[in-house]
């Protein structure tokens, strides 16, 4: 994440919490926060459900903490074949952590009708469980009936490229704050590939977002003395953060059902995030004919997923991920 420093105007939002599942009362507890390409250094312990998933101990993708044995993170994150450990408690890539578990996987589930870029997400299941602590705690979920306007106001976080060439990953864990763009205004720049099953994000003037390394990651919004999250880091145009081009996160309120069927009596805590009154994004035009999907992947505009080992994994209709060079 490269962070350029301007200010964005953001939508007040109303929060409804409700109890939902058994742990959503300690769920998106964050107790030492009092408060990507564009980012700044994260204090430690901001954001203790952020996992780092790592291959011969290099960093390829980000991921949450959902409950004490299972992350969520990116489908195209996990397709290749190969071992990888999740690490809990992650601020610095170099170390030391004093306040790190890892955990290798035992069971990873990519969603049935996962075909990037949509319905971008996955489960993977830890050997064993982990115990919460101040710097690994359990983010909560946005449950089915969440809404989340134009402008409300969110905060990713990854390790992912901070200056959008491929090269310069940062040690320490990175922050930045966005707004969500409606997905009328989103199908303008993207077109078809937005569907209901992802929320964009990010300033219409670009240099704030995710990029390469930041896959799998959250987006999470405040939700009252809690977080939320709202999305998994999926997609952007290429480049990272370009003007016009938000990252595209797939939409975690669209996969209630699914995930709670997979984690059974063990099911994370979701909770109602609801914005007040009418979204602006419903009266959105497009300024130009929305561009079919078929444009954006052959026209010359390069979608790409945020992994770290984007130059070992297959290209997709010309689609990049946001994965890194491992």
């Amino acid at each position: 994440m490269a962070l350029h420093q301007f200010l964005c105007g953001f939508t007040t939002v109303v929060i409804i919490l409700l109890s939902k599942g058994c742990q959503s009362q300690e769920c998106g507890k964050a107790p030492t926060n009092t408060r990507i390409v564009g980012g700044a250094d994260a204090p430690p312990g901001y954001w203790p459900w952020q996992a780092s998933l790592t291959h011969n101990n290099e960093h390829f993708c980000g991921g949450s903490l959902i409950n004490n044995q299972w992350v969520l993170t990116a489908a195209h994150c996990v397709t290749w074949d190969a071992n990888m450990t999740v690490h809990l408690g992650r601020h610095s890539q170099s170390g030391p952590n004093n306040n790190e578990v890892s955990r290798e996987v035992t069971q990873i589930i990519i969603h049935q009708s996962y075909k990037f870029p949509d319905n971008d997400i996955a489960l993977l299941e830890l050997a064993a469980p982990v115990n919460f602590t101040d710097y690994i705690r359990p983010v909560c979920l946005a449950s089915a009936d969440s809404t989340f306007h134009t402008g409300t106001n969110t905060w990713i976080t990854g390790w992912g490229d901070t200056k959008s060439n491929g090269t310069t990953f940062p040690d320490i864990l990175q922050e930045v704050e966005v707004p969500v763009v409606g997905n009328n205004e989103c199908q303008c720049y993207y077109g078809t590939i937005i569907t209901k099953n992802v929320i964009c994000v990010g300033p219409k003037a670009g240099g704030k977002g995710a990029c390469q390394g930041d896959s799998g990651g959250p987006m999470v919004t405040k939700l009252d003395d809690s977080w939320v999250q709202g999305g998994i880091a999926s997609f952007t145009y290429e480049g990272c953060a370009q003007p016009n081009f938000p990252s595209g996160y797939a939409r975690v309120s669209e996969y209630e059902e699914w995930i709670s069927n997979i984690t059974g009596s063990n099911r994370p805590g979701f909770v109602t995030y609801t914005s007040p009154g009418v979204d602006s994004d419903l009266f959105f035009v497009c300024p130009s004919p929305i561009p079919t999907s078929e444009s954006v992947f052959d026209g010359g505009e390069n979608v790409i997923h945020f992994s770290h080992f984007t130059s070992l994994c297959a290209l997709v209709l010309s689609l990049f991920v946001l994965a890194g060079d491992a």
